[in-house]
């Protein structure tokens, strides 16, 4: 796992949250700020796993070599 992997899975969990307290509390900002946070997050863990693919592609290249 890399950085962007973890930040975004906390940015996606902190953002599920915030969306679920503007509905307990009847908030549309709330909601779409989670929401906001959620996609921000989800977004950054796919670059992640770009990098990671990436970085496994390049180690299993070296080791052919």
């Amino acid at each position: 796992m890399n950085k962007d992997q973890v930040v975004g899975k906390i940015k996606d969990l902190a953002g599920e949250a915030q969306a679920g307290l503007g509905k307990a509390i009847n908030s549309p900002s709330q909601i779409a700020k989670g929401k906001a946070l959620e996609t921000e997050g989800e977004i950054q863990k796919k670059a992640g796993d770009v990098k990671e693919t990436l970085k496994d592609a390049a180690d299993a290249a070296k080791k052919r070599l």
